[in-house]
């Protein structure tokens, strides 16, 4: 438990900021299922409009240390490549 008054406020800080990164990440992760759901269907212009509004949800998570850029980098390449490979 936390003893000074700086660290309570802190602790109380913490618990808000838990609050809305838990629901940015529940939302970044919607958007990618939403993309991954269209690239298992086969549907290619589905999942190139999802990617719209999945890639800078994922990009604006990084940004906010919600994920790693890298991690965000990656999952971007990733989702886009098997779009890419949805064309052949």
């Amino acid at each position: 438990m936390a003893n000074t008054t700086s660290a309570k406020k802190a602790t109380r800080k913490i618990a808000r900021r838990t609050i809305v990164n838990k629901s940015r990440r529940t939302q970044m992760r919607g958007s990618v299922r939403i993309v991954e759901d269209a690239i298992a269907n086969g549907d290619r212009a589905a999942a190139l409009e999802a990617m719209k509004r999945a890639e800078p949800e994922l990009m604006q998570a990084a940004q906010r240390n919600i994920i790693h850029k890298n991690n965000a980098s990656r999952k971007v390449s990733r989702l886009t490549h098997q779009i890419a490979k949805l064309a052949k």
